[in-house]
């Protein structure tokens, strides 16, 4: 027997309608059925993609942010060749001058160095003279110089015997002393000279005796440099005494201080 042919089949649809009805009427009592007048007073939104299997949903209210891809350009790549070095610049004005810096500590000592050459040997300079004369001299109408016949030392032939002169060849500082004998009744009058310029004299007036007389001085020489006596002209009587065995007039000098000594 069917449900058809017995008439059961829309009592039984209307009874599965209201069960319905109840078990919605349970669920939320405030629920009541909408009308179509209340579907289009309804605001319509937009539609939104619901979330895939495994995607998180998004947290912004609004559509998520576009944010703007800029390039990056590596500038290595574009750098081109070295070009040539150009000219140098004018030099700057100097500037104004540092304070003096501490001394900075002493360094280590340095290594003995090695042995120099060997030097030349000290040089010491001499010169040194010493002449006598044997004969007589008078004065007459004009200067003589007295020169001497007798050496008694005369170191490198400094002192010429035949020009009656002393040539400087070790510049410094020279001794010199005049010996002489004076004539009775007679001046003597004679000047040590050095080149052309008097630089001491010898004097004795006439008296009736005849005496040694001496003079003696220092001189600084230069190179050829010339010492020598002069007898004075016979404005006056002048004459030395001597004789033809003893030596009564000499002349001496010698070195002290040669002038590279320093």
């Amino acid at each position: 027997m069917s449900w058809g042919s017995c008439g059961y089949r829309p009592a039984l649809t209307s009874s599965v309608g209201l069960l319905v009805l109840f078990c919605l009427g349970q669920a939320d009592p405030s629920w009541t059925p909408r009308s179509a007048e209340d579907d289009a007073r309804r605001p319509r939104t937009a539609c939104r993609r619901c979330c895939d299997p495994g995607e998180e949903p998004s947290q912004y209210r609004y559509p998520e942010p576009q944010h703007q891809v800029v390039p990056h350009i590596n500038l290595t790549i574009l750098k081109g060749e070295k070009g040539d070095s150009g000219e140098r610049g004018p030099y700057g004005k100097s500037g104004r001058q540092g304070h003096i810096g501490l001394r900075g500590p002493n360094g280590l000592k340095g290594s003995k160095g090695s042995m120099g050459v060997p030097g030349d040997s000290c040089k010491s300079y001499y010169a040194a003279f010493s002449v006598g004369r044997k004969k007589a001299l008078h004065s007459n109408d004009y200067y003589q110089t007295l020169v001497f016949d007798t050496e008694l030392v005369n170191l490198y032939n400094h002192f010429n015997m035949f020009s009656g002169k002393f040539f400087c060849y070790v510049p410094g500082i020279y001794f010199f002393s005049l010996n002489v004998h004076t004539w009775n009744q007679k001046e003597t009058y004679m000047h040590v000279m050095r080149n052309e310029e008097e630089m001491a004299i010898l004097y004795a007036q006439p008296s009736d005796r005849s005496i040694m007389q001496s003079q003696s001085l220092m001189l600084e020489l230069e190179h050829n440099d010339q010492v020598w006596v002069r007898l004075y002209k016979g404005e006056r009587e002048n004459a030395i005494f001597s004789d033809d065995f003893d030596t009564y007039i000499t002349f001496s000098g010698h070195l002290i201080k040669a002038k590279s000594d320093g």
